[in-house]
């Protein structure tokens, strides 16, 4: 069907329409024509409707439930999370982790962070490969403590106990600082090898020594790496490193400083160990390592039975001399005296193993020089080869000034080893733990300060019956606690301070003593002061 209208290409009016699309084109050229087909719909409530597009639909009607956006947004939260975190091999563990926790329905808001943080924590602790808890909290921008909580429901739920849940490994997150830390990007990967085996070894001995034991883990990492940078010449500073690993730098330095007093205690074995303290053992490190290192190679030498009976059996280095036969060769002017010649007889039936008394030989200086002089004379050549060959090799092997390699990683501590093969080790040092001793020390003192609070409330309650002659000792309440006195804010009367006054508030409250001394004042306060009235 022709039309009146010219076409929009040649102008010709060989238009015609289309009985399937309603379109017009041009027979001579075949152009399609501008559409001019509108009609307007006003059919009322009847006539014919178009589709509304809703939000959360695909744009044909086909509408999302509030589950399935929940379960899209849960998805992407999770994806989004390990991909910030570099565990995307990860994703579908722990997508299967948080389904089983939470029957399939995921969750969203604040607290589903939180879950997502603590399944990666125990999908990679269960893996052995475990994520610091400030590295995640950081990422999830909540608090460490908040994130801990979730941790422990999930192991709760998931029954992870024993085996299930290993240790933390410490020597992971040593490597896996040295590898990420922006603090060694400019370092050698030969030396960065070389100062992860250091830091392996040096890691290994204070686990033996427990310096890590009550503490938590990445502070001594921090120290460790410090310290190995200083001996190896790198320069890196304790607060970078501190900042990425999300430790606290102040923790940072006292592991440091204890790294050290032990460093210094284990050099006291050396020639100059005495000259070596806290000030100069980082220059005199890399001898303390290579000691450290050769003890722990050495086989454990078996102990003798009888250390405290020392006995040795001179037969053996007398029978040629001694004996009835050429005995005489040795004697005075040809002849052994009859004192000697009276030892021989008593020696030939004495015990095999060994003269127990020393002090009741009786023999004479004549035939023990002449003895001596024989042997020298013949051993003299074979002496001063030996003695020649040992100072050579004393230069050689012992001249620890000239020796510029110092490290052979060849110990068995510079690769991981698990905690009873750690502990059979044998590097030169036995200590105590840091904490419990301070831990004890710190209840000592708590203890002399209950015993003088106590006197102070009898002298003010009991004034009659107090005793004048009884004061307060000054002992490691006063030596040990001035400094840290100093450093706190307040006023200090006659030697008294805030914590002396908790103190003696507790025990007018008549809480038992035990309590006090392990020093949760906060938590006695809480229920014994300020709860006090409360039924």
């Amino acid at each position: 069907m022709s039309t009146s209208r010219l076409c929009t290409n040649c102008s010709s009016t060989s238009l015609f329409r289309d009985d399937d699309t309603g379109g017009l084109f041009c027979s001579s050229c075949g152009a399609v024509q501008p559409f001019d087909q509108y009609e307007s719909f006003t059919g009322g409530i009847n006539g014919p409707q178009g589709t509304f597009v809703h939000i959360g639909t695909s744009g044909s009607g086909n509408f999302y439930s509030y589950k399935d956006r929940k379960l899209l947004s849960a998805r992407n939260s999770i994806e989004e999370f390990t991909n910030r975190l570099g565990l995307c091999s990860k994703t579908i563990e722990i997508k299967s982790m948080i389904s089983d926790i939470t029957d399939g329905e995921f969750g969203q808001g604040n607290w589903f962070q939180v879950l997502i943080g603590a399944c990666c924590y125990v999908v990679m602790r269960k893996g052995d490969r475990p994520l610091p808890m400030a590295e995640i909290a950081n990422a999830l921008a909540c608090d460490v403590y908040e994130l801990g909580k979730m941790i422990l429901r999930v192991m709760d739920f998931l029954d992870l106990r024993g085996n299930d849940f290993p240790e933390f490994d410490i020597v992971y997150s040593l490597e896996r600082t040295i590898n990420s830390s922006c603090c060694f990007d400019d370092v050698d990967r030969s030396l960065i090898d070389k100062m992860k085996k250091q830091g392996v070894f040096l890691l290994q001995c204070a686990v033996k020594l427990f310096l890590s034991t009550g503490r938590r883990p990445l502070p001594l990492v921090v120290a460790i790496l410090v310290l190995v940078a200083e001996i190896n010449q790198v320069e890196i500073r304790m607060e970078d490193l501190a900042k990425e690993v999300h430790v606290v730098v102040s923790t940072c330095r006292t592991r440091y400083k204890e790294l050290l007093e032990t460093l210094v205690k284990i050099a006291q074995v050396l020639p100059w160990g005495k000259d070596i303290t806290k000030k100069n053992i980082v220059k005199n490190a890399p001898f303390v390592i290579q000691y450290m290192e050769k003890k722990s190679m050495s086989k454990p030498v078996e102990k003798r039975k009888n250390l405290d009976q020392t006995r040795f059996d001179l037969e053996d280095a007398v029978a040629e001399c001694l004996t009835q036969e050429n005995g005489y060769e040795y004697g005075v002017d040809g002849l052994v005296s009859r004192k000697d010649s009276q030892y021989l007889l008593l020696q030939s039936n004495a015990d095999r193993e060994g003269i127990r008394n020393v002090d009741t030989l009786q023999i004479s200086p004549e035939c023990l020089s002449l003895m001596y002089e024989k042997f020298l004379n013949e051993n003299r050549s074979a002496m001063s080869s030996r003695s020649a060959n040992v100072q050579k090799r004393r230069r050689v092997e012992f001249d620890f000034h000239e020796c510029r390699e110092w490290w052979d990683g060849e110990s068995e501590l510079s690769r991981k080893l698990i905690l009873r093969k750690l502990l059979e080790k044998d590097i030169g040092a036995e200590t105590m733990p840091p904490s419990f001793v301070n831990g004890q020390l710190k209840c000592k003192i708590r203890r002399e300060r209950i015993d003088a609070a106590r006197k102070r409330i009898k002298r003010i309650t009991h004034p009659l019956h107090a005793d004048l002659d009884d004061t307060v000792p000054l002992g490691i309440l006063d030596s040990t606690c001035t400094e840290r006195r100093k450093k706190r804010r307040g006023v200090v009367v006659d030697g008294i301070d805030w914590e002396d006054l908790i103190i003696e508030t507790l025990i007018l409250h008549q809480v038992k003593e035990e309590e006090i001394e392990k020093g949760h004042y906060n938590t006695l306060l809480g229920l014994h002061v300020f709860n006090s009235g409360v039924v």
